[in-house]
């Protein structure tokens, strides 16, 4: 089974959710990497977040800051982290981006507040 490798090196990823009659949306974001999980911060209200909560079945994968696919995408099973495991994700993000994350960090506290993360995992394979 196909990990999440074809992150490594890039900024940005492509996240593919989606809608209750199985259309695919794609979504750009910034995220981090640890213990072969993907992790992301985003805006509770979110339509992906939404999306994500009613069918957990993702597609992940590099992309450009626009969205444009870098890569193949791999399947990854999401779901949105309890308050207790975002310190994991948000060092993931971190290590990603350094500096330039906290500073951004900083000002999207202030600015949208109620964000969460999200865990992507690849998906368990049936025994």
């Amino acid at each position: 089974m196909r990990g999440f490798e074809e992150l490594e090196g890039h900024k940005y990823c492509l996240l593919v959710s989606y809608r209750r009659d199985d259309t695919p949306i794609a979504t750009p974001l910034w995220f981090g990497m640890a213990g072969g999980k993907v992790y992301s911060r985003t805006a509770a209200g979110d339509w992906k977040v939404k999306r994500i909560r009613n069918n957990p079945r993702v597609l992940v994968g590099p992309c450009t800051f626009r969205g444009k696919p870098r890569g193949p995408l791999a399947e990854g099973h999401a779901r949105v982290l309890p308050p207790e495991e975002e310190a994991v994700a948000e060092a993931a993000i971190q290590s990603n981006y350094g500096v330039g994350r906290r500073t951004y960090k900083l000002s999207a506290d202030r600015a949208r507040p109620g964000s969460l993360y999200l865990e992507i995992a690849p998906p368990v394979e049936a025994a």
